[in-house]
């Protein structure tokens, strides 16, 4: 029997492993014997280990070729694990027609027998830049769809090539570690079956399914930071270092997020200790802890009072690491999002900005 294109056998596969491991189906490290991402498995390759029956998983599908590989992915994949699959589409409203690319994606999910099928419709704020401001409605909608359909997770589209752009975005803003370690394939409720995919496995699998996607305009002709990085950037690093570049960069995410979940670690030690009830912290701990672990902490202590993590950097960190350890009575230092961070009789203060 003939099995399906080699691209959509991948994003199958991906979709197959990501959803039994989170929701604890049968599966193993390879395709089980007779699985050609094309056939259905029968008796013990469909058994399910746990999980409830009929679990609803939800794709977050924008039209674009990563998605929509995704959802065609999951719509095949998911009955097959004993779940229900359903979408989610975002509608930004930031460009002209934005709601009939919603409306065409979600007729795409339907048709691809993903059901239920919700379009969101955001408002889409200013703080932390049209990027930053933009991922926050995204996320928003998201985290209440799930939550109204009752949700077990939310599949997004990420690929290897968004993973690699990503680890360069966070050197250029001096992150630190954790921004520097990438997207995981989970956090929450949400999995990206897509990291270990190439984006032009992506556009191959649609292609082969007679897909049609959405090509964003602002990923090629925009001001925005993430498409310069993707136009100009990595193609440049590409003629340098070769096409091995875009692995190396995720591999680098990878060995970092290792890095920084054992610093993350130590970090809620110290704030286990350091924190008071008001959220404050006390400033003689934070100055006798390990540079490294002092400032994972007080990044903690900012996303925690609602800085931005796309936004907040590492001069950021620092400036609120001087009220600390070089305090001769300056005045407080703001981050992005409104948040201000302050020194007062002993403690540190990070707030969200009332004014």
């Amino acid at each position: 029997m003939t099995g399906p294109a080699p691209a959509v056998a991948a994003t199958r596969v991906a979709v197959r492993d990501a959803l039994s491991t989170a929701l604890n189906r049968s599966s193993s490290s390879s395709p089980p014997s007779g699985y050609d991402s094309g056939a259905v498995p029968t008796g013990a390759d469909l058994a399910p280990a746990g999980g409830e029956p009929g679990a609803l998983v939800m794709v977050a599908c924008s039209g674009g070729p990563d998605s929509l590989a995704l959802a065609a992915a999951a719509a095949f994949v998911a009955p097959r694990l004993g779940l229900r699959a359903g979408a989610l589409v975002v509608d930004h409203g930031l460009q002209d027609g934005s709601c009939l690319v919603a409306s065409r994606a979600a007729d795409q999910c339907r048709r691809l027998g993903l059901g239920p099928v919700l379009v969101c419709p955001v408002v889409v704020g200013t703080h932390g830049g049209p990027e930053g401001a933009a991922r926050t409605a995204r996320y928003a909608a998201l985290d209440g769809a799930a939550a109204v359909v009752g949700a077990q997770v939310v599949l997004l589209g990420h690929t290897l090539d968004d993973q690699a752009e990503q680890v360069l975005l966070g050197l250029g803003r001096g992150a630190g570690a954790r921004s520097l370690a990438g997207m995981p394939a989970r956090r929450g409720v949400y999995l990206r079956p897509f990291l270990g995919l190439r984006r032009v496995t992506t556009e191959e699998a649609c292609d082969a399914q007679g897909l049609v996607p959405w090509h964003d305009p602002t990923n090629t002709t925009s001001g925005y930071r993430r498409t310069r990085v993707r136009t100009e950037v990595i193609p440049l690093l590409t003629d340098v270092f070769g096409p091995g570049v875009v692995l190396a960069l995720a591999r680098t995410a990878d060995q970092l997020r290792a890095a920084a979940s054992a610093l993350d670690d130590a970090a809620d030690a110290l704030l286990a200790g350091a924190r008071a009830d008001d959220g404050s912290v006390a400033v003689t701990a934070l100055a006798q802890a390990p540079a490294a672990v002092r400032r994972a902490a007080l990044r903690v202590v900012a996303l925690d009072a609602g800085s931005p993590a796309g936004s907040l950097g590492a001069r950021h960190v620092e400036a609120v690491e001087a009220l600390v350890v070089d305090w001769h009575g300056q005045g407080p230092v703001y981050l992005p999002g409104r948040v201000l961070a302050r020194r007062d009789h002993g403690r540190l203060r990070v707030e969200p900005c009332l004014t």
